[in-house]
């Protein structure tokens, strides 16, 4: 039973670094200033659940322009 629970840790400690990774890289391909991208990645990275949060409420989510999908395959346009 203790195994169990340690692999569902471990589990859930996986998937909330990949989603903060995720979040830390969008943060770092939006428009805004390189201080507001470093601000944004140390409140993900020091508080990764809370940060994740506060992010997905009032973090940068715009893209650069040129750093979407290049193909029109792959554009919504």
């Amino acid at each position: 039973m203790k195994d169990l629970a340690m692999y569902y840790w471990i589990a859930v400690a996986a998937i909330v670094l990949l989603v903060d990774l995720w979040a830390i890289v969008s943060v770092f391909r939006s428009d805004k200033s390189d201080a507001t991208k470093a601000l944004w990645a140390l409140v993900i990275l020091a508080l990764p659940l809370v940060g994740l949060g506060i992010w997905g409420v009032a973090g940068p989510r715009g893209i650069k322009r040129g750093t979407g999908p290049t193909s029109d395959e792959h554009s919504k346009g």
